[in-house]
């Protein structure tokens, strides 16, 4: 923990900022007692023969000698802050497919992500890089990275609107700016996706910093409810949108949903294993822009189909004792959502809605 004196000198340095900049004029300095990073998770690889540090000691871009060497990878980054009043149960925000951490900070548009926008309801945040991608990029096994031109393939994907055209009413700001800064989030995966290494490296995490919540994106949505199979550390999930791998009792998986470009399934566990998850709460929100019949557009499509097995899952597991609220954003009202909900242009209501969740269950001691 920092002294009082580090305290007050980064609450002097928010002040600063906060003159100096204008952009920073109207934000809450938010007070920080301690914040880090570390590594969790991960294996080590090691070559056969002997290491030679004359024969093998110069690096060779590309020829590298590997005789008796180690390689420490498929770990997960994580960058944590610690508020002054700092509740029990920290947030653990994990990203989905194509993203890092950036995710849950400054928005595209220079707003608080869910990182700030939680500090200052006096929340420990701690931000994942899953093993193999963004700061965690040290892999154990190779993959070819491609360069290729797909933004516009993501417009659609993550909601925005179609081609290069934005729908109407989109919570999203359409200056080229922010756009700019959008697309420069993605980033790709510089192995396998391998998900024993996720879900291990974030159960992992759970086993070294307590009790917490996990927040899931899209692609670790499924890997939520799996990590929830390894450790009974997570006391509740809030999940955006999440995409795949929902968790079914062996004997109870439902038929697969075909949508425009592919299909969608599920996966069985033992229901001793299943009964895990209908002992936390867990919330999911999806946003706009999802058609409730199929369509012609594969990336409409895909979210038709997640929602629809969403809707079962959580039928299943609360049929089974359990406490899933699924949340379709328009359907209370609030429209315009893309697949970020959480750094869209109103995400201070989207947060809201999380935690009047976090204090209905008790989350937010």
């Amino acid at each position: 923990m920092q002294s009082k004196k580090a305290k007050f000198t980064l609450l002097i340095l928010g002040i600063s900022l906060a003159l100096n900049f204008p952009g920073f004029a109207q934000k809450k300095p938010i007070v920080i007692v301690d914040q880090g990073s570390f590594t969790v998770g991960g294996t080590v690889k090691t070559s056969p023969g002997t290491f030679d540090p004359i024969k093998h000691g110069a690096f060779s871009p590309g020829n590298q000698p590997t005789e008796g060497q180690t390689l420490h990878g498929d770990h997960a980054y994580v960058f944590y802050q610690i508020p002054e009043k700092a509740k029990k149960l920290p947030l653990v925000f994990w990203h989905g497919y194509g993203q890092f951490s950036k995710t849950w900070e400054t928005t595209p548009d220079g707003r608080d992500g869910f990182q700030n926008i939680f500090l200052k309801k006096d929340y420990s945040v701690y931000l994942i890089d899953q093993p193999r991608r963004g700061r965690a990029g040290r892999s154990t096994v190779p993959v070819t990275i491609p360069a290729n031109t797909d933004d516009q393939l993501w417009f659609g994907i993550f909601r925005l609107g179609v081609g290069n055209e934005f729908y109407p009413g989109v919570q999203f700001p359409k200056d080229p700016e922010s756009l700019d800064q959008y697309f420069r989030q993605i980033t790709p995966d510089t192995g396998p996706i391998d998900f024993n290494a996720n879900t291990s490296a974030v159960s992992a995490l759970f086993e070294k910093i307590g009790e917490g919540i996990l927040v899931t994106h899209s692609h670790s949505g499924g890997q939520g409810w799996l990590t929830a199979l390894k450790t009974d550390r997570i006391k509740g999930i809030v999940a955006y949108e999440p995409g795949s791998n929902f968790v079914f009792p062996e004997g109870s998986v439902p038929e697969l949903i075909p949508y425009v470009g592919g299909t969608l399934r599920a996966l069985g566990v033992p229901m001793a294993e299943f009964k895990k998850l209908t002992q936390i709460p867990i919330i999911i929100y999806y946003g706009d822009y999802i058609p409730t019949e199929p369509v012609e557009n594969p990336a409409q499509e895909q979210w038709r189909a997640a929602l629809q097995m969403a809707k079962r899952w959580a039928k299943i597991v609360n049929e089974n004792g359990g406490d899933v609220t699924l949340v379709h954003l328009p359907e209370i009202g609030i429209k315009g959502n893309t697949h970020f909900p959480f750094s869209d242009l109103n995400n201070l209501e989207v947060a809201q809605l999380m935690e009047d969740w976090l204090k209905e269950k008790g989350l937010d001691k």
